[in-house]
């Protein structure tokens, strides 16, 4: 399976002088900003429009090579959600020079592998060969780009291998129309609010003439990003770069891009949601966050860890092993390139009442915001964050995703040596100012049950 889907964080009251401050409020720590060298990014743009982005890493002898569309769930045509998904399949197939799985055979057969995902903003492709190998790789990106076989019998087939995965990934589990439900109540105009998997029937309604308007509008060079990470000589790649991405035409139609923007939530609202086979009761909560660039990502990112990252995080440790009301809790800060969206979660524990989870799950994030944050547990959900970073980091792909993400979600890829500072400076003033500007805001309630139960 090629796909990977992308799913799905206080404010200190001013008290008189004359009082005294208790010990964590009166000596908050501050943190001090992590210190990089800085990913030596080189980037160009060829005529065609291709934006090309390379990191030299001779610590070894491989190199991965990627390539990220700007195209993702939202720009799914309407009736046709899933459409992204289903063409990331679809570029796995065959081309005017390659049959079917030769993907595989330049890759897998060498040592190497390759792999795809589809998410709210993008479709990224990603390889990792042994770097005497990065030629062919770049020849065969550019390959499937110009000359992939839009055909009915490739449409047929990754079609049904998609429809399989949503019935394995939404439909078969007991809370995946749960989670697939979030972005459709938590977003409220903007196409963030289909679900990137699709739906059963819109996939099905896909034609071959639908595909192949989608695949001239998207997948084309002035709409890709190819990012190239490891071992190779900057003037022989370019050259290679040149000759097989350079010859590509751009066609003369503008590339359709969202103008919708999400509006601000008005009011409060109640959603019952039902599913065939659920064997506890589940809440969410959800509220409007802001995009991926802003400035409050990184709090947001490390109050959401605070929360839920590991088993001695907050909200297990309170709704799951003290209280015994839920067997999961979980938040998430979903930031897209456009808007966001936050959520947290939790399933009962059995003979749980779902008011009564929502309160407490409610509780617990308040108590985040208001109450104190000891500089051990900031200091070891920051450990915790800029380690897993650090640690992708330490290979090409790990390097070249966090390019992708720092352009495809941030506009930028020198933010790519900024990410983890700001990861670093955030400090419990900032968790609780975010949490508590959260909390402010209107939000939508989701109980989900089994069906037929109230």
């Amino acid at each position: 399976m090629h796909s990977t889907l992308n799913r799905r964080h206080c404010l200190l009251l001013g008290l008189a002088s004359s009082l005294t401050l208790p010990a964590w409020a009166a000596a908050p720590a501050k943190p001090t900003a992590l210190s990089l060298p800085p990913m030596p990014l080189r980037e160009r743009r060829l005529a065609n429009g291709l934006q090309v982005i390379s990191v030299a890493d001779r610590s070894s002898a491989t190199v991965s090579v990627q390539v990220w569309y700007r195209v993702g769930g939202k720009d799914d045509p309407a009736g046709r959600s899933g459409f992204a998904h289903l063409f990331e399949h679809m570029m796995f197939k065959s081309t005017k020079h390659m049959p079917n799985e030769m993907f595989d055979r330049l890759t897998e057969d060498v040592g190497g592998n390759n792999n795809a995902f589809t998410a709210e903003d993008m479709t990224g492709y990603q390889n990792e060969v042994p770097s005497n190998h990065l030629e062919r790789l770049l020849w065969a990106e550019a390959e499937r780009l110009a000359n992939l076989n839009v055909d009915q019998a490739n449409l047929d087939s990754e079609r049904a291998v998609v429809q399989e995965e949503l019935r394995q990934r939404v439909l078969a589990d007991p809370y995946g129309r749960l989670f697939n439900a979030l972005s459709v109540e938590g977003f409220a105009q903007h196409p963030y609010k289909r679900p990137v998997v699709g739906s059963i029937e819109d996939l099905a309604a896909a034609t071959l003439d639908d595909v192949r308007s989608f695949h001239s509008a998207y997948y084309r060079p002035d709409n890709a990003v190819l990012i190239v990470v490891g071992d190779f000589e900057a003037a022989q790649l370019d050259g290679w770069v040149d000759r097989y991405f350079g010859a590509l035409s751009t066609p003369s139609s503008a590339i359709p891009r969202v103008t919708v923007r999400e509006p601000e939530r008005t009011a409060e609202r109640r959603v019952a949601l039902h599913g065939p086979n659920v064997p506890l009761p589940a809440v969410a909560v959800l509220w409007q966050g802001p995009n991926a660039a802003h400035p409050d990502a990184a709090a947001l990112q490390v109050a959401s860890a605070l929360l839920s990252a590991g088993d001695s995080a907050r909200l297990n440790e309170a709704l799951v092993y003290r209280a015994q009301a839920a067997q999961a809790a979980a938040f998430a800060a979903e930031l897209y390139a456009d808007a966001g969206m936050l959520a947290a979660y939790a399933i009962a524990a059995s003979g749980q009442r779902l008011d009564k989870l929502e309160a407490a799950l409610l509780a617990e994030i308040t108590r985040l915001a208001n109450g104190p944050i000891t500089a051990a547990e900031l200091d070891k959900v920051r450990t915790q964050l800029l380690t897993a970073a650090l640690v992708s980091r330490q290979t090409p792909q790990g390097k070249a995703g966090a390019i992708g993400k720092a352009v495809l979600l941030r506009g930028d890829a020198k933010d790519v040596n900024q990410e983890l500072a700001r990861l670093s400076a955030v400090s419990a003033a900032d968790v609780h100012r975010v949490l508590t500007q959260m909390l402010k805001g209107k939000r939508v309630t989701v109980h989900y049950t089994q069906e037929g139960k109230a």
